[in-house]
């Protein structure tokens, strides 16, 4: 008995003695993380002082940089093992040899950069505050503890400033602030910075760090009420700050590369002295933290057993947080975008049809790993202009190509029909369309925001309406295809076919299948557009524009030399073509926006430009209506030979 009660006692003390040194353990990983975190941000923001041009300009500086890679070299081996942690030394290594090999600061910059984003996503910290800044509680701190060295405007040149060797930093040098994140001022408040008389202010509550930051951060940038103006009216703006750890980790260099660097000071002043209003927007503009936010938040209530509300949480996942970000991750990684729509179609399914709560949980996981790989290629740094001009041709090109092909279609019917007075309704339709393509560009750019689930909806039912029309044209063609039955319609109801009405049917026609485009093409360049690729995305879409018009040019030029009934056949085939690829797309998103129910096929292949993907019920539409084309291509046949067969009769009478 005594001998149990030796190893009972012996036993809590183990478990006593975990309790008290995990969270001891916790911690100095943690601090490890941090302090590796501020020296890669150091290494981004002051390399470029230490080399220039493949040279050492400042011998002490460049001293201090390779101590700095190599320490975090170290560093990252003694962190806990992960299976990211053999890359990410893999990484500081590349980093280290950069620096010794004195490489662009651009380039160094970038690696720090990365890397320190890789290390935070491998081993987590807090990146935000539980709150919005307290900027007047931050100001008065700041008075108390940091107007010595840094002077009272944040100029670097307070009283005791001439006594400190290096001088202390100037809040107010725009270009230093603008490689700065208000993350980087909080870890430097709260570790300190060695070889300076920047001491660590630990002691003091992380909420008082964070709003000393948020105050320092703001010295540089003074354009606060142009900055207001920006928030309000434009709604690009607030999608690029989703929540507060969006505008702590943002630096406006980075910022600047998107909006441009005049607009991103002003935006910044606004933002870092009025940290509140993030918390306003946080719940109405994309991003993949608002994904996983909702995501959690639907595995918690899955959890709970409320089911619809689990359904509805995921698809706002991806309606409100992750479809915003479509058209960028589109024209970086298309591979990646359609992995991780497959991902979040798996974790509705897996819902909606009541699996277990672990393989929900497996699928958000899995999701969760693939929206870390986006999030590296949508960095702002992984942009190009190289990027920007394919994105820009291949979007137009693919979106204009199906419109372009109806629409010539259109004009080259009306030209055998001999019917040049209805062509200005066609001319008329896509005209038309592409004006208020415009003004949709003007509303959701300046007035609204156009959501997710309207832009599902609008592509949905407007590609299937298209599709409708087109499997009734294309089955009229065939059966027009034959010379003689084409002579026999021109004499017997040409006039009616082509009256006023119809000719107004053949200007909603065009109407629709060029504005679906060119509403998705609006929503798509809105999302690429910044101020450093506008011109790249205006040459790209001019190339795309100029082999449309090739396009057009060779088809209409080609009609005009075919005989009248293989014209017939290749326009229904056509047309036959376009409608088998409208329906899977009008399927898919109507699915997108949460209309219809989803059963993914893991490993069926997804080909969007065709139209096909792996979907249950997108792919049983396309199959019904190549179903019924085969029933519309027999009747048309047996017709023909019925009235073939009558013509004989009457031939021989």
């Amino acid at each position: 008995m005594r001998q149990c009660a030796r190893i009972y006692s012996t036993l809590l003390s183990v478990l006593a003695l975990i309790a008290i040194c995990s969270p001891i353990a916790a911690q100095t990983k943690k601090a490890e993380v941090e302090t590796l975190w501020r020296l890669l941000d150091y290494i981004a923001v002051d390399y470029p002082g230490a080399v220039d041009k493949g040279k050492v300009i400042n011998e002490a500086e460049y001293s201090e940089m390779e101590e700095f890679s190599g320490t975090v070299v170290d560093g990252l081996a003694k962190l806990p093992p992960k299976p990211s942690r053999a890359a990410l030394i893999v990484k500081s290594n590349e980093l280290n040899t950069a620096i010794d090999n004195k490489v662009s600061p651009e380039l160094v910059a970038r690696q720090a950069r990365l890397l320190a984003t890789d290390l935070l996503r491998s081993y987590p910290v807090p990146l935000a505050p539980k709150t919005a800044p307290n900027v007047q509680n931050g100001k008065q701190l700041y008075a108390q503890n940091c107007a010595s060295c840094h002077g009272m405007s944040g100029n670097g040149q307070g009283p005791d400033a001439g006594q400190l060797d290096p001088a202390p930093i100037a809040f107010t040098d725009a270009e230093r602030a603008r490689e700065r994140s208000l993350f980087a001022l909080y870890q430097v408040i709260g570790q300190g910075l060695d070889g300076t008389a920047m001491q660590s202010f630990a002691g003091l509550p992380a909420e008082d760090r964070w709003d000393m930051a948020a105050y320092a951060g703001s010295f540089a940038f003074k354009e606060t009420s142009k900055g207001q103006e920006l928030w309000k009216k434009d709604a690009s703006v607030r999608a690029l700050f989703p929540d507060l750890a969006a505008l702590v980790s943002m630096t406006p260099a980075n910022l600047g590369k998107q909006i441009g660097t005049e607009k991103a000071d002003a935006v910044m002043a606004f933002l870092r002295t009025n940290p509140e209003v993030i918390g306003a927007t946080a719940t109405s503009t994309g991003s993949l933290a608002l994904s996983r936010t909702k995501l959690k938040e639907s595995l918690t209530a899955y959890r709970a057993g409320r089911k619809d509300k689990a359904e509805t949480l995921a698809l706002s996942a991806y309606l409100d947080g992750f479809e915003p970000l479509e058209p960028a991750l589109a024209s970086r990684d298309p591979t990646l975008l359609k992995a991780i729509e497959r991902a979040m179609a798996r974790v509705r399914a897996a819902i909606g049809d009541d699996l277990p709560v672990a393989e929900v949980e497996s699928r958000i996981g899995a999701l969760d790993r693939l929206f870390s790989e986006a999030e590296t290629a949508l960095d702002a740094d992984q942009a190009s202009q190289a990027s920007a001009f394919v994105g820009a041709f291949t979007i137009l090109l693919r979106e204009g190509l199906e419109a372009l092909l109806i629409v010539v279609a259109m004009i080259a019917f009306l030209r055998k029909a001999e019917r040049p007075e209805v062509m200005p309704y066609v001319h008329g339709g896509w005209i038309t369309a592409l004006l208020a393509g415009g003004i949709t560009w003007f509303a959701a750019t300046y007035l609204i925001g156009i959501s997710g689930a309207s832009r599902e909806l609008t592509e949905g039912f407007g590609s299937l309406f298209a599709a409708v029309i087109l499997l009734f044209v294309g089955l009229w063609m065939h059966g027009k295809s034959r010379a003689d039955e084409w002579q026999r319609y021109i004499g017997e109801t040409m006039s009616k076919a082509l009256s006023r009405g119809s000719a107004w049917f053949l200007f909603g026609l065009a109407f629709i299948v060029v504005y679906r485009e060119v509403f998705e093409t609006i929503l798509f360049f809105a999302a690429l557009w910044t101020a450093d690729n506008g011109m790249t995305i205006l040459a790209g879409s001019g190339a795309a524009i100029l082999l449309l018009s090739v396009i057009a040019w060779a088809m209409l030029r080609y009609s005009r030399k075919l005989p009248i009934g293989r014209f017939f056949a290749y326009s229904s085939a056509l047309m036959i073509v376009l409608t088998v690829i409208l329906t899977g797309k009008g399927i898919a998103a109507l699915q997108e926006a949460g209309l219809m129910s989803v059963t993914p096929l893991p490993y069926f292949p997804q080909i969007s430009m065709l139209g096909i993907f792996p979907a249950v019920q997108s792919l049983i539409a396309q199959v019904l209506v190549i179903a019924v084309i085969a029933a519309g291509y027999w009747y048309n046949v047996r017709l023909k030979y019925i009235q073939d067969y009558s013509i004989s009769d009457q031939n021989e009478f």
